[in-house]
C-alpha cells in the first residue's frame, strides 16, 4: 500500500510540533480514532529507537502493526520503520515532514507505506481498503492534531507505561 499522504497547516512553532510528533506517547491523543489498542514498546517514548505497537483499523481487516523511530533530524523530519500483520512480515515505513509556512505556520506532512511481498498480504492489502480508510484516518488525525497544538486547552496526558520504575516513567 502506498504511500498514503495527508497534510495540514499548524499555527504553531515548528519546535512544539515536532516535540509533539516525536513523543509516542502522545500518538493517541491525535490517532485513536483509527489507530487502537495503542501501546508502546519502550520506556523512552521519543527519540531514536523509541517504539510502539497499535492496531489499523480498515473496514474489512484489522492489521497489528510496530513502528520505532529510525531518524530525527530536529526539527524537519522524523522516519519511523517498523513491520506488522501476520507473524510481522509487512514492513513499513511512516515519514513526518514540517517545513516552514507564511508566518508562524508550520507545515506537517505525513507519508504512509507497507511494502507486502507475500502475494496473499499484496491482495489483502488491495481487497480491504486499506488504503482509502488510512488515508482519511490520517487526514482526521492531522486535524486533531492541529485543535490541540493551537488551543488553549491544556495537552492530553501522554500514554504511561506499564511496569518499570514509577518515577522513570512519571506514573504516581
Amino acid at each position: 500500500m502506498g504511500p498514503v499522504s495527508a497534510e495540514i497547516e499548524i499555527d504553531a512553532p515548528r519546535e512544539r510540533v515536532f516535540a509533539t510528533l516525536a513523543d509516542l506517547a502522545r500518538r493517541p491523543s491525535f490517532t485513536d480514532h483509527f489507530l487502537g489498542g495503542f501501546h508502546l514498546t519502550r520506556i523512552e517514548s521519543s527519540g531514536v529507537g523509541a517504539g510502539a505497537r497499535f492496531r489499523v483499523g480498515s473496514p474489512l481487516r484489522r492489521v497489528w502493526m510496530d513502528t520505532a523511530i529510525a531518524e530525527l533530524e530536529r526539527p524537519h523530519k522524523i522516519v519511523e520503520r517498523g513491520c506488522g500483520g501476520r507473524a510481522n512480515r509487512i514492513p513499513s515505513a511512516t515519514v513526518w515532514e514540517l517545513t516552514e509556512g507564511g508566518g508562524a505556520l508550520t507545515r506537517v506532512r505525513v507519508s504512509r507505506w507497507t511494502e507486502p511481498t507475500n502475494p496473499l498480504d499484496r491482495a489483502l492489502e488491495v481487497l480491504s481498503g486499506s488504503a482509502g480508510a488510512e488515508r482519511r484516518g490520517w487526514d482526521g488525525a492531522l486535524r486533531r492534531l492541529r485543535d490541540q497544538l493551537e488551543s488553549d486547552a491544556p495537552s492530553p496526558p501522554p500514554l504511561a507505561v506499564a511496569g518499570g520504575n514509577a518515577h522513570a516513567t512519571g506514573i504516581p
